[in-house]
């Protein structure tokens, strides 16, 4: 089978399977060329009931452990003009190393400054955004996978599911969370993802004390230490996540699913 038609096909499968077990049916629509759509069917509760997935062939080199990045950050653009600068040079990044953009889905404050960076200099976006967050967060229509789900579960859910790794760019209160969920997640030996602190004019330096501070006071046991890296700048976070999963993979610790008890 073709490189190509066997990722496709991995697509469709995880997507079967995911749906099937939140009680949901993907129906097969008309396709283009180049390109097949799958249609989300649920009950909504206003209007919008169809959801369409599309799903394109690897837009990756094969020689690159990560291939999709995850990355969590503000809908605001914060105080600091360099927040919005660093989301924008992420973006570029990634677009010229050809490796593609999960987020969520949003149009405003970092997500969408990151989002069009990447579309503007022709890299590739998976959007993925709950139904109620379409017009607070002013979903992006451009990006050319745009998934809008039921709930902040599924999202999540979605999001580590199509992800090899986790940025973590300045944000709020929902971007702490997901960050915190990985990284717990991580501790537990749940999956070996990298996920990188984006510490962008040291915004993650109080987050950091934290974890220092409980280091200190033994909530977190050396036996089961809260692995991360740190970026001070946007230009590391690429190698810094690429040589992690190289090293995770020379020792067969490769872990990529979430234990389904979680």
């Amino acid at each position: 089978m073709l490189p190509f038609l066997a990722h496709e096909a991995a697509n469709l499968a995880a997507f079967r399977a995911f749906s099937a077990l939140r009680n949901r049916k993907f129906a097969r629509r008309g396709q283009k060329p180049g390109k097949s759509t799958l249609t989300l069917r649920y009950a909504a509760r206003d209007k919008r009931v169809m959801h369409e997935i599309t799903l394109k062939p690897p837009f990756v080199p094969t020689d690159r452990r990560i291939r999709n990045i995850c990355v969590y950050c503000g809908s605001s653009p914060g105080s600091d003009p360099l927040y919005l600068e660093a989301a924008r040079e992420l973006g570029e990044e990634l677009a010229a190393v050809k490796v593609c953009l999960v987020y969520g889905g949003g149009g405003t404050g970092l997500m969408g400054a990151l989002a069009r960076a990447v579309l503007d200099h022709g890299g590739f976006v998976t959007g993925i955004i709950p139904e109620f967050l379409t017009e607070r967060e002013a979903m992006l229509d451009a990006a050319q996978d745009l998934l809008v789900v039921p709930d902040m579960h599924t999202r999540k859910q979605l999001m580590f599911e199509k992800a090899d790794a986790f940025v973590a760019l300045p944000g709020g209160i929902g971007t702490l969370e997901e960050l915190v969920e990985q990284l717990t997640w991580v501790q537990l030996g749940r999956h070996t993802k990298p996920v990188v602190l984006a510490n962008i004019g040291g915004f993650w330096r109080p987050l950091l004390a934290l974890l220092a501070h409980m280091r200190e006071r033994r909530f977190i046991d050396p036996a089961f230490e809260v692995r991360y890296l740190v970026a001070e700048r946007v230009e590391e976070i690429l190698p810094m996540l690429e040589a992690a999963a190289q090293r995770t993979a020379a020792v067969g610790r490769e872990k990529e699913s979430v234990d389904p008890r979680l």
